[in-house]
């Protein structure tokens, strides 16, 4: 800080031990010039208790072939390919401990392939952000000709992962033999290539810097020294050096590894120390502002709050099944799911499954309204009281309250049990949702004397057959399906196909499948203004979800499509 000169702690100082550090060592060169051989023939050493060969990639796979090299003594230390599993395999060869009072030796083979796959790594997520940004924005997404440039951002973080093995490396106790290859490249000078060629370790760029010597093997027996941290070999900094009888027995000897330390002597870098003197120096400002703020900060959304938001969204008169989709959206998934709610009709869940369990809610009532109207007109008691109906989406007064569960003092005042109607009450008013209810029909009027008093008063002509009213639910998934069939065939693929994600657990629901073919609906999109219609792009995109009549609008152009599109 600036103007402190005096020191914040005690602090004390020693002299140095003069002990080199249990080397880690680089061998490069290109295909097929020994780099394995050496490793394996080295691992014989009687400076080493046991080798321990980490082998990245296959497309060598030379570790068990190469323990028929004479004096081969290593075992080999299986993983599944993936970052986080070879860096758990070097972690566990770091801890094992010392063989007959040696320290062992630890082989990467090779650190070219773990670089490479760090790169991948990063290209696939580049790509899927720029798929995903795309679907956002309601673009066309990148094609796989289409080039994805990976930002900084991402090259950042494929380094952490990689300095992260590296820092695992400098935790072992002996010597580290990491095998790269390396290639013939044009050199350049002033970004301009030049007619002269270099040779280039194939790994991150700060790889040479990070170990303690650099051995080339430009052909099978030939090997020269570039680089060296010692004291105890006789080298010019800074020049390239034939090593003429160059094995990993004779470099460990050469880099002093007898009278090495028990371990490296290393103070590694902090960087998230920076962060924690951020949120020191910020505290007491925070504890500050805190008294002030209180009371008038906004909360997160509570369990309560959440069931009130639902019940709203739920009884709502016009479109509930749209307000309880509005509400998840505002919220997302994520954060409903993490708030725990309670109800009387449906116990302890999350939001997010309170929200999904009234959509269900909300259509089984639909279903079963539509299904007792057609029992209804088949029986002809199309004429009965609609007083005695119940109301169609009116949610009842106790299901009602089970999902309000706030207190009286932040919720308006809980309604008292409703007795049952009187004769001259009206009905109560029908939901918006449901279709119309058919006109009531009256008998005509036939006095006493005309019909016997034991048979009901109703016309004796037998009345018309009614037209049976279509459920709104099978509508609503009729559009579905027929939208889903348009999108499978801008996609040259079947319906069937197409829908498989979601019927794999049987047939889903219309929420299910409503979610469905409208998530796809960006890529359908993005296929209508590649094919140059950006007309019937824009329509598509304005449609409402579903659309009875998407089928007609998109006639024309499958009509003017080739056959078999």
């Amino acid at each position: 800080m600036p103007g402190i000169t005096t020191p914040l702690r005690e602090r004390k100082s020693r002299r140095p031990t003069c002990l080199p550090n249990p080397p880690m060592m680089l061998l490069v060169g290109p295909e097929k010039s020994g780099k394995s051989y050496e490793a394996a023939a080295g691992s014989g050493s009687n400076l080493i208790g046991m080798t321990y060969w980490i082998e990245i990639g296959g497309s060598e796979g030379t570790a068990d072939y190469y323990g028929r090299v004479p004096g081969a003594r290593y075992e080999i230390v299986e993983h599944n390919g993936t970052y986080q599993d070879i860096l758990d395999a070097i972690r566990w060869a770091v801890a094992q401990p010392p063989v007959n009072g040696k320290p062992n030796m630890i082989v990467v083979d090779n650190v070219s392939v773990l670089w490479d796959m760090l790169s991948d790594e990063q290209a696939l997520y580049a790509r899927r952000r720029a798929e995903r940004n795309a679907q956002r924005d309601r673009r066309r997404g990148p094609s796989l000709n289409d080039p994805v440039v990976v930002d900084p951002d991402l090259w950042n973080r494929a380094k952490d992962r990689w300095g992260e093995v590296l820092w695992m490396l400098r935790r072992h106790s002996g010597p580290t033999l990491l095998l790269a290859r390396q290639e013939v490249v044009t050199a350049f000078e002033n970004d301009k290539p030049t007619r002269d060629k270099t040779r280039k370790i194939k790994a991150e760029r700060n790889l040479p810097a990070a170990v303690d010597a650099i051995v080339e093997l430009h052909a099978f027996g030939e090997a020269h020294l570039t680089g060296v941290r010692t004291l105890h070999w006789d080298v010019k900094p800074g020049q390239s050096m034939p090593f003429s009888d160059f094995s990993v027995d004779t470099l460990l000897r050469r880099l002093g590894f007898e009278e090495a330390a028990a371990a490296r002597q290393v103070t590694e870098t902090r960087p998230e120390a920076y962060l924690q003197e951020q949120d020191q120096q910020q505290a007491p400002a925070r504890q500050q502002q805190d008294p002030a703020r209180q009371g008038n900060a906004p909360q997160g959304l509570t369990g309560k709050q959440a069931v009130k938001l639902i019940h709203r969204a739920l009884t709502d008169e016009n479109t509930p099944l749209e307000c309880l989709r509005a509400l998840r959206e505002e919220w997302g998934v994520r954060t409903l799911r993490a708030i725990p709610t309670e109800t009387k009709m449906w116990g302890q869940t999350n939001a997010d499954d309170l929200i999904t369990k009234s959509l269900n809610f909300i259509e089984e009532q639909a279903r079963k309204r539509a299904e007792e109207e057609e029992k209804g007109a088949e029986d002809g008691s199309g004429g009965e009281n609609p007083r005695t109906t119940t109301p169609p989406a009116t949610v009842e007064p106790e299901q009602a309250r089970e999902h309000h569960e706030a207190p009286p003092a932040e919720s308006a005042p809980a309604q008292p049990e409703q007795d049952p109607p009187a004769e001259d009450t009206p009905p109560p008013p029908p939901d918006p949702q449901a279709e119309e209810p058919p006109p009531a029909e009256s008998p005509e009027d036939t006095s006493a004397a005309e019909e016997p008093q034991d048979r009901p008063q109703h016309s004796p002509e037998k009345p018309a057959p009614r037209k049976r009213r279509k459920d709104p639910m099978e509508i609503a998934r009729q559009g579905l399906l027929e939208e889903a069939e348009i999108q499978a065939r801008l996609k040259f693929t079947t319906a069937r196909d197409h829908l498989q994600p979601i019927y794999e657990d049987g047939e889903p629901g219309l929420s299910k499948l409503r979610d469905y073919v409208k998530a796809q609906r960006a890529e359908a999109i993005a296929l209508l203004e590649e094919n140059d219609q950006p007309a019937l792009a824009d329509t598509y995109r304005r449609a409402p979800v579903p659309d009875l009549d998407l089928k007609k609008k998109f006639a024309p152009y499958f009509d003017s499509a080739p056959a078999g599109q």
